[in-house]
């Protein structure tokens, strides 16, 4: 039974950026450079029939590229830090993107997903992290920049049970492409 995910893959460029963030966190497990993703839809592990109506229908996605800006570090959790995070700015283009997924995803049977989508990309994951500690870590990186990239697809990842953190595979890439003509003239 495969677990299933959708997301955006951080270029390598970026992801040397993000490392850089790594340590000086007691309770942290830093995930590896590679693993590093902007997730837009978890599916969960389900059959493979369903696996293969995930990926037909993510073929029906006709979306521009667009601009991810990574604003800000944070964690989540309050009280009890979960977890080191990149957090992007909502922008318009990834809401709808996310938002199509969502549907799309129901429509072919998949509950909807709980959670809010707040867009991030997990830098570690935490366990018996003190909040002080996680202020401290936090504002000893108040310096950190925003950076951003092009994302020109999304993809479908698998991942194995496990603690989290991957490793995470590339199980189909769906690019996404400036709108032809065509495309505009048939969407009105």
């Amino acid at each position: 039974m495969p677990r299933l995910f959708t997301g955006l893959e951080i270029p390598i460029d970026l992801a040397a950026d993000l490392a850089l963030l790594r340590g000086g966190l007691s309770g942290a497990r830093w995930i590896d450079v590679e693993n590093y993703h902007l997730t837009l839809r978890f599916i969960g592990d389900i059959d493979d029939k369903t696996a293969y109506d995930v990926a037909a229908v993510l073929e029906t996605v006709r979306r521009q590229p667009f601009t991810v800006r990574l604003e800000e570090l944070g964690s989540f959790g309050g009280d009890r830090p979960r977890a080191i995070v990149a957090k992007a700015k909502p922008a318009q283009a990834l809401l709808e993107l996310q938002a199509e997924q969502e549907r799309l995803m129901r429509r072919i049977g998949i509950p909807p997903e709980p959670r809010k989508f707040t867009p991030h990309v997990t830098l570690a994951r935490l366990r018996g992290a003190s909040t002080l500690a996680v202020a401290d870590y936090l504002a000893m990186r108040g310096g950190f920049f925003s950076r951003s990239f092009e994302a020109a697809r999304f993809v479908l990842f698998s991942s194995r049970d496990s603690v989290g953190g991957g490793p995470y595979v590339v199980e189909a890439a769906y690019p996404l492409q400036s709108r032809t003509r065509q495309d505009a003239i048939a969407s009105r």
